[in-house]
């Protein structure tokens, strides 16, 4: 059998399978040896069927790699290419078949698709940790009941589970010139243990080195330095080389190369566009909260996502050399913080070391008496204060977890508390992120505002365009039963034309419009304020005459109004930073009654950053919230920032706190956690200083036994520690989310948000979309067909 044989029976068989209505429908919109791309409108409203596919189309032993993008109904496949027509027709017949058979599939229980991750930064080995002190501790009490354990075992033990005390010690004294609680710790350990004391040392050691432990837990990974452009974006880049499409890595492009995008891919380059028209999802990039349409001679840039339409783009800029890719560095310039809690042991007790030596050496020497002066040494105040506030940061971070909100650092629980300006992005923040249908204006009485939507609706019906899903799914949320389309065509960047019961409709564009000749004057007469505002338009005819227009705009979130209100009552400024045009973030902000001198709209990157550093130099602590790539430096400037887990890669990744549940109150519950933490670390200062001041001062006149002493330092800490678990309980006046999170999903989130995968494979919100039923088209069996024939023969 002939190549050319070969490949008419693949183009068969992909009609086949696309044919049947029974069966999934799909679209094979671009082949190159060892790449597919697919549409099939299902993965766009079905998650579960998502998630099925991708785990038969893992299990397929030639599969490289998947890639799904919900938002564009796309599935891009990488296989390992053979070039014999035998071959391709094996890869094609699992391939379709996968997509048919995926729903039937069983997918195992924990399975998630995600690649084994490397430990984190922050993880703590418990074992090399606190090994050394717990076994002294057992030890200790061991010889205390009794047990025939020699001294100098236990004495051993103990020294070497002490010596990162005295490391960190000496490391100050070096580095510092300064005698530390470190230092005392040090010496109190070893005077006990010398005198042949070893529970009161084991228990000291076994407290200090666990509270530094747990200290360690609440610091946040370092992945932020590794994150580049090209995370964001595609690993793989189709061009056009000597008249030749080739697929090559993303980070190989170079200026002058002519790149392919097709529906559902980021644009991988800044560049003009040189062929085909597009509608391009540029939100995250500039912060426009509807998708532009770009022509032959437009500007487009890096890691924006084209929606529909197939481009050719002649390379301008490149790599760090984009837009996104300045956004990157200058995130990746912003300061780096350490993000642990701040050792308020330190900060409290460090200054009575040197006076508590010289009370305990003085005391000492008047009295001879050195356990006199060893109790002295033991009434620190770090050790109930390095103990109880991990455990505080530990328990806020837990329970804000629990609750859908990751905290990922105790540095961002201790800003958060003291936060007195928050600056929220516009588009996916404080509003919705996509388009939805506010009002119909009727212009001709034959119809009404439901029959104007149902036509509208009826057109754009099957069409992956957020507007298109916008108003298709406000018709079925009212219930309307969309009509059948006679004819139907659809033109990128302009609208959708249909002949529904016999009538000739048109949605789209005003330019749209004005080329088929319709009259838009007279409603421009009649609502000539449709135009003001944060609204846009769509315009629905019917026979040539304008019959009805469709107002639709990002609309606030529900819960936005609430938060800005409830934040004003905390005592915090709301400013709002937009990309979008001022009319539109005016109109918001009006909404939402924030106080319109603090709204910055049409701010690029470079402007976000100014504005928060600005506020920061003038004596503000600044938080940030955003969700866009266009955000990420500005998050990376502020003194905390938020995201949210739907947001894209590298301004998640950026982001001190996540909001899982996508609810700004998880950012009111987190200030308030904040705040309730740094209440109880100050009340677990008081339970910590007091008596073991008392004690020192009695301990100058009276003789104080050492095990006493031990008994008042450390069972202060116990108390100061069982207070620091009170935040498990939640603050109090704050209503928990509507969703929690087990440990396990907790867990399961925290590794989600460490992975770096591209944007394009989020999956965002669903629309139930009736679509019809597709067959390869005939470009793309020509295309095949002079493919597989240039292939050499099986």
């Amino acid at each position: 059998m002939t190549v050319t044989a070969v490949a008419d029976r693949l183009v068969i068989s992909v009609e086949a399978h696309s044919s049947q209505a029974e069966n999934i429908h799909y679209q094979v919109v671009h082949w190159i040896p060892g790449r597919f791309r697919i549409r099939i409108p299902r993965i766009h409203e079905d998650e579960e069927y998502t998630t099925k596919l991708k785990y038969v189309l893992d299990t397929i032993e030639f599969v490289t790699e998947v890639e799904i993008n919900a938002q564009a109904s796309s599935l891009v496949v990488s296989y390992k290419h053979q070039p014999t027509a035998t071959a391709i027709a094996i890869v094609q017949e699992k391939l379709f078949t996968a997509i048919q058979r995926a729903s039937e599939v069983e997918v195992p229980l924990g399975w998630t698709g995600e690649k084994e991750e490397k430990k984190a930064d922050n993880e703590v080995d418990f074992v090399e940790r606190l090994g050394f002190p717990i076994a002294g501790l057992v030890l200790s009490v061991g010889a205390l009941a009794g047990l025939p354990i020699p001294g100098f075992v236990i004495a051993g033990v103990v020294f070497v589970g002490a010596i990162p005390v005295f490391k960190r010690a000496w490391e100050a004294i070096q580095q510092d010139r300064q005698l530390t609680i470190d230092f005392l710790d040090g010496l109190a350990i070893s005077l006990h243990t010398l005198q042949g004391h070893y529970f009161a040392p084991s228990f000291m050691l076994g407290l200090v080195e666990g509270g530094e432990a747990v200290r360690d837990m609440t610091a946040r990974g370092s992945e932020r330095a590794n994150l580049d452009l090209m995370s964001c974006l595609n690993k793989t880049t189709i061009v056009i080389r000597d008249g030749q499409e080739i697929e090559i890595d993303t980070k190989d492009v170079v200026p002058g190369d002519h790149v392919l995008v097709y529906p559902g891919d980021q644009v991988p380059v800044d560049g003009i566009i040189l062929t085909g028209t597009g509608i391009l999802d540029q939100c995250k990039l500039t912060g426009e909260s509807v998708p532009v349409t770009r022509r032959e001679g437009d500007e487009v840039f890096a890691s924006t996502l084209l929606v529909d339409g197939n481009l050719t783009i002649l390379a301008e800029r490149t790599g760090n050399n984009t837009r996104a890719g300045v956004i990157v560095n200058l995130m990746q310039a912003a300061p780096v913080h350490d993000t642990r809690v701040e050792n308020y042991a330190a900060t409290v007790a460090n200054q009575f070391v040197l006076p508590t030596l010289l009370i305990a050496g003085g005391v000492g020497l008047a009295s001879g008496n050195m356990n006199r002066a060893v109790a002295l040494l033991t009434l620190d105040f770090g050790t109930g204060i390095r103990v109880s506030v991990p455990t505080t940061i530990l328990s806020v971070l837990t329970y804000a977890a629990r609750n859908g909100v990751l905290i990922r650092s105790g540095r961002a629980i201790e800003i958060l508390a003291t936060i007195d300006t928050v600056v929220f992005d516009k588009t996916g923040t404080l509003t919705i992120g996509h388009a939805g249908v506010n009002d119909i204006d009727v212009m001709d009485d034959r119809f009404t505002k439901d029959e104007v939507l149902c036509l509208a609706a009826t057109a754009e019906q099957g069409l992956t365009h957020p507007i298109a899903e916008a108003i298709v799914h406000n018709a079925r949320d009212k219930g309307l039963v969309l009509k059948e389309c006679e004819e139907w065509e659809y033109k990128v960047g302009l609208g959708a034309v249909a002949k529904i019961d016999g009538m000739q409709i048109i949605v789209g564009s005003p330019r749209f419009m004005t080329q088929e000749n319709v009259d838009l004057d007279e409603y421009d007469r009649r609502y000539p304020d449709a135009k003001s505002g944060g609204q846009s338009l769509v315009y629905v005819a019917g026979d040539g005459k304008l019959i009805g227009v469709i107002r639709y705009s990002d609309p606030p979130r529900e819960e936005s109004k609430a938060v800005i209100k409830e934040l004003k009552e905390m005592g915090i400024n709301a400013y709002m930073l937009s990309g979008d045009v001022t009319r539109v973030a005016r109109a918001i902000a009006g909404n939402l009654g924030m106080n319109p001198d603090n709204i910055y709209a049409e701010a690029f990157p470079e402007r976000k950053v100014e504005v928060v550093k600005g506020l920061h130099d003038s004596g503000k602590t600044v938080a940030f919230c955003g969700d866009g790539i266009n955000d990420s430096a500005a998050l990376a400037y502020a003194d905390v920032s938020i995201s949210f887990a739907g947001a894209t890669d590298i301004a998640r990744e950026t982001a001190d706190v996540v909001l899982m549940e996508d609810d700004l109150r998880g950012l009111i519950m987190a200030i308030k956690c904040a705040r309730q933490a740094m209440d109880i670390i100050w009340q677990n200062t008081a339970i910590v200083a007091i008596p073991n001041l008392g004690a020192l001062l009695s301990g100058i006149f009276f003789a104080l036994d050492p095990i006493l002493a031990v008994v008042i330092n450390n069972g202060t800490a116990i108390l100061a520690e069982l207070n620091g678990l009170r935040p498990l309980m939640g603050p109090g006046d704050v209503t928990p989310l509507g969703h929690t999170l087990s440990a396990a999903e907790i867990a399961e989130q925290e590794n989600r948000l460490h992975q770096h995968q591209p944007t394009s494979n989020q999956v965002l919100p669903t629309y139930d979309v009736q679509v019809e039923e597709v067959l390869v088209s005939s470009q793309l069996q020509s295309q095949m067909k002079d493919k597989l024939t240039s292939s050499p023969p099986s």
